[in-house]
């Protein structure tokens, strides 16, 4: 039977946290194992932890490390077969969630990420939305809702702890595609997603976001097509950033990305372009034909990854 993990990084949210530990407690079966990073938190996050969750593994990361090394700490550190990633304030509906988990990963060993549909606050309509469509192959998920196959982490070297924060996920499923393992949209639970809006700054993670996405592709996109694919990366977030008031403030993420550009590039593990181009629909047009996706990906039989 495949061991699950919860794991959850919180930074000063302690009453967010403390709801979404009542639901963790109430779910049948019990994760085999949860964690949880406090970063960076003033809030007393570590001590009630300690008091209310005594069982949890708590790694306290004091100065704050960001969201990504955090998830990263706990990825690399669980021996579970499979860990599903949370936010401080999500956490699954159903109470079966943990058996549906292992239901899902033993039957598709090939599946290397599961993302599971939100009812989030960001989103209102979803929160009583009942039909979230089939199961599908994309090209990102969420890290508030979605469970990962460790051994295939652990393979690819689990996210870019430089990311800081924000865009990990994409990355993360574009070197899983490229190796043939499985990135799925799986109703098979959900996930309530209270998308608490305390220490969110909407303009900061726009940037952050923005960055990651041209180091990604420093590091992922092989030449020459990197050069076109970085401009139109930059292009696409201007446009963003015209529409929403904040164009003055691009240079910032600018100046930012080129700091540490060169360093990317030196990193660089280069994707073929046929599989990066394929990822870049898939992002856009999620499907759930298999022939297609072998055409695209291959066979994860030729990955090395032992599961």
């Amino acid at each position: 039977m495949l061991r699950v993990s919860i794991c959850i990084t919180t930074h000063n949210r302690r009453v967010e946290l403390a709801r979404t530990l009542e639901r963790i407690a109430a779910l049948s079966p019990a994760p085999d194992e949860l964690r949880i990073v406090a970063d960076g938190c003033s809030d007393g996050t570590e001590e009630f932890v300690r008091a209310a969750a005594p069982h949890a593994i708590l790694t306290v990361n004091q100065p704050g490390r960001g969201s990504v090394p955090s998830r990263n700490i706990m990825g690399n550190a669980t021996e579970c077969d499979v860990f599903l990633s949370l936010d401080d304030d999500s956490y699954p509906i159903e109470s079966d969630a943990i058996a549906r988990i292992r239901d899902l990963f033993s039957q598709q060993p090939n599946l290397a990420v599961a993302e599971f549909p939100q009812r989030t606050d960001e989103n209102p309509a979803s929160l009583n939305q009942t039909d979230f469509g089939g199961p599908r192959f994309v090209g990102s998920y969420a890290n508030s809702g979605a469970a990962v196959r460790t051994s295939v982490f652990h393979a690819l070297g689990g996210y870019v702890d430089e990311f800081f924060h924000a865009y990990e996920e994409p990355d993360f499923a574009l070197r899983c595609c490229s190796r043939g393992w499985q990135v799925r949209f799986e109703p098979v639970l959900h996930i309530r997603h209270h998308f608490t809006g305390t220490g969110r700054d909407e303009v900061r993670m726009h940037h952050r976001h923005s960055r990651n996405e041209l180091w990604s592709a420093a590091r992922n996109c092989p030449f020459p097509w990197l050069i076109g694919i970085g401009l139109f990366r930059i292009a696409r977030q201007f446009g963003y950033a015209w529409h929403r008031g904040w164009v003055r403030r691009e240079p910032a993420w600018w100046r930012d990305a080129a700091r540490s550009f060169t360093e990317h590039l030196r990193r660089r593990d280069p994707i073929p372009w046929a599989k990066y181009r394929a990822w870049m629909r898939l992002v856009r047009r999620p499907h759930n034909d298999l022939a297609r996706w072998k055409r695209d990906f291959g066979d994860v039989s030729s990955d090395p990854v032992i599961r």
